[in-house]
């Protein structure tokens, strides 16, 4: 297959195009490098520097097979402040890229969403047919990306598969997990462990959890990659899929941080302060769904795999 990869240059693009290579694919990567750096791409891919919302560029990129689209801003927090450049650049962006694939009929597409699509009243783990109730701008806006593919699939014009991505954790030694600018839990943690950053922020101790922070289910980006994969072949015989991408095992903020100092052999200097908006108390995700269609297995996401991965992969780059 001929795939095209949006934001081929970021954590999950980077690892899932290496993936494709592996099995033999052809990749076409577009990033325009605003969260993300140059060194990042994969070499043996086809690259063009730009906007996936560029219909003049996915024009000019020829046939294409597929298209797995990752390209978005995804910090919550910030969505919460400027509303509009998530809309912006989540919505406008993927329907500009969205009419050009139809018109050029291509027949696959997998959207990179996420679990902050699911409203705050959730009885965990979260399954797929979990009430819809996003709590911030970053989740509302992939929602709506989400409608516009559930009308394209049910009147036929392309075969869509949405991912709904928990939390990306990890990394490779060639792909480590670098966001610009960084507000992911892990990354940051092994900043401070490094000697990098001088402490962690946690953000809030008084949920309505066990230690009373924030609980998250950690998903390794090589599981995250090769999900898409089978995703790719599945859109063969199927359409519409709706698939949450988590382990159904969540671990609280304090957790994490006595995880990476356990892997680190390091003491984080943690402070605490009030809760972020829009953050929810606890999201866990239920993948059977994913296990049952894709043939999906969890290879990598074991909690000290997956810290000493990230650690490894962080102290490389």
């Amino acid at each position: 297959m001929r795939v095209l990869i949006t934001g081929v240059a970021g954590f999950i693009g980077s690892n899932t195009a290496e993936l494709l290579l592996e099995a033999g694919h052809e990749v076409v990567g577009i990033d325009n490098y605003s969260s993300s750096a140059p060194d990042n791409v994969p070499p043996a891919i086809e690259f063009h520097e730009g906007r996936s919302g560029d219909q003049d560029l996915i024009r000019s990129l020829g046939h294409l097979d597929a298209c797995i689209h990752f390209a978005a801003h995804i910090e919550a927090g910030e969505s919460m402040h400027v509303p509009e450049k998530f809309f912006r650049n989540n919505v406008a962006e993927s329907l500009q890229l969205l009419e050009v694939l139809v018109e050029q009929r291509v027949p696959k597409f997998v959207f990179s969403s996420t679990a902050t699509v699911y409203g705050p009243e959730v009885t965990l783990p979260i399954d797929e047919t979990h009430h819809v109730e996003p709590q911030n701008p970053y989740g509302q806006s992939k929602y709506m990306v989400e409608q516009a593919l559930d009308w394209l699939a049910r009147q036929g014009r392309i075969n869509v598969a949405r991912l709904r991505y928990f939390n990306a954790a990890g990394g490779t030694l060639s792909h480590p997990e670098l966001h610009s600018p960084e507000t992911h839990l892990i990354p940051i943690l092994l900043a401070v462990a490094a000697g990098d950053r001088e402490f962690v922020s946690l953000y809030g101790t008084d949920y309505d959890t066990p230690d009373g922070t924030c609980i998250r289910d950690y998903v390794h980006v090589k599981d995250l990659a090769a999900a898409h994969i089978l995703a790719l072949d599945v859109l063969n015989r199927e359409n519409n899929l709706v698939l949450n991408l988590g382990t159904g095992t969540g671990y609280s903020n304090l957790q994490m941080i006595e995880a990476v100092e356990r892997v680190t052999g390091q003491t984080l200097d943690v402070r605490r302060t009030e809760r972020r908006p829009g953050d929810l108390a606890a999201s866990v995700a239920c993948n059977d769904k994913a296990q049952a269609v894709l043939g999906w297995e969890l290879r990598y996401s074991d909690l000290d795999t997956l810290i000493s991965d990230a650690w490894a992969s962080y102290r490389t780059h």
